[in-house]
């Protein structure tokens, strides 16, 4: 059996909502999680953040004004910042089982169909 594939996103998010839109019409299974609802433990966002293969500071949103004081920050600031304020989380994330990517653009989330 296939994993089924989780995406995490904000819905006022127009990537999100691509990547959303992408996952309704290919009938595959997946599950949303609005983060901003449901907000993510400093763990949840590790175990993304190891999945993604990247670091906090990767997936930091560098535009958002909440980021400029984090430029010599450390890893552990940089989730801290981000469990504050998800505004500084880059999105959307997509998982399927170990693998997850950051799909910008959101038609990165194509490669997690049916494998």
């Amino acid at each position: 059996m296939v994993d089924k594939i989780i995406i995490y996103q904000k819905p006022t998010c127009s990537k999100c909502r691509v990547a959303l839109s992408l996952l309704e019409e290919s009938g595959e299974e997946f599950e949303s999680i609005n983060y901003y609802e449901k907000p993510l433990t400093v763990n949840e966002l590790r175990g993304l953040i190891q999945k993604l293969n990247l670091s906090a500071r990767d997936i930091l949103r560098t535009d958002e004004p909440a980021a400029y004081s984090l430029s010599t920050a450390s890893e552990d600031e940089i989730i801290n910042a981000m469990i504050e304020n998800p505004d500084l989380i880059q999105r959307p994330i997509v998982v399927r089982g170990d693998k997850a990517k950051l799909c910008r653009p959101p038609e990165t989330v194509m490669s997690f169909f049916k494998w």
